[in-house]
């Protein structure tokens, strides 16, 4: 599946980041029902990944938001 790159503002610096478009699209949900920007959603990501890859973790964040959601 080809990447699509975007650039956001994290704590004041340009940074791109590169997700699959299904990542993007959740991620781009999650920050509307969430009521907060990209930036802002992508920033309490990077805050909370330590030394993982910033793609990596906002991949992880997705997949654990998906599972949580499922009925149980």
């Amino acid at each position: 599946m080809p990447l699509t790159k975007r650039s956001l503002s994290l704590a004041g610096h340009r940074t791109s980041l590169s997700l699959e478009a299904e990542f993007w699209a959740e991620l781009d949900r999650a920050a509307r029902e969430d009521g907060v920007s990209l930036a802002g959603l992508v920033g309490e990501i990077d805050i909370a990944r330590g030394d993982e890859p910033l793609a990596s973790s906002v991949r992880v964040w997705i997949l654990k938001r998906l599972q949580d959601a499922r009925p149980a």
